[in-house]
């Protein structure tokens, strides 16, 4: 059993793993409002585009960026497009190496989400539209899927060609 007085967490001589939020920011943010105050006459249409950035800073700090592309349309015309970068600053100990990319592409951008969710509900809100609540992103889902679409393409490399 863990034992939460015990640093190393049930295992003997291991160092607990360490991920603290050092910042947050919102590194850029683009709001394009053709459609402010446009009559809505039927459920708008809203596609969201997510992408992670994720890069070492100087050691233990890390840096990742969750960058979100919301566009909507009501009758196949535009209301908005909303683009935010928001950024992470974080201090990331004790995490094995072959852990590292889950924390920083799965667990970090599950810390972040919830604040550049509001945000995107207050730009949308104050460009005279109803604010959109996005529903939570799966960041597993995106990393394996990211991880098996490297696998098939290293295993669809072609290996050196013998003359």
């Amino acid at each position: 059993m863990s034992d939460p007085q015990n640093p190393t967490n049930g295992m003997e001589g291991a160092p607990q793993a360490q991920v603290q939020i050092l910042g947050q920011f919102v590194k850029d943010l683009s709001f394009e409002n053709p459609g402010a105050m446009s009559p809505i006459t039927s459920r708008p249409q809203i596609d969201i585009n997510v992408d992670l950035q994720a890069r070492r800073l100087e050691s233990p700090r890390y840096e990742v960026d969750l960058k979100l592309r919301v566009q909507a349309k009501s009758d196949d015309k535009p209301l908005f497009l909303l683009e935010l970068v928001y950024a992470g600053i974080l201090a990331i100990q004790n995490v094995p190496d072959e852990f590292l990319q889950q924390v920083l592409l799965i667990d970090v951008p599950h810390m972040l989400f919830p604040f550049a969710r509001r945000i995107i509900a207050d730009v949308v809100r104050d460009g005279g539209l109803p604010p959109i609540m996005l529903e939570p992103i799966d960041f597993a889902g995106m990393f394996q899927a990211r991880m098996a679409e490297l696998q098939k393409q290293q295993q669809g490399a072609p290996g050196p060609t013998v003359v």
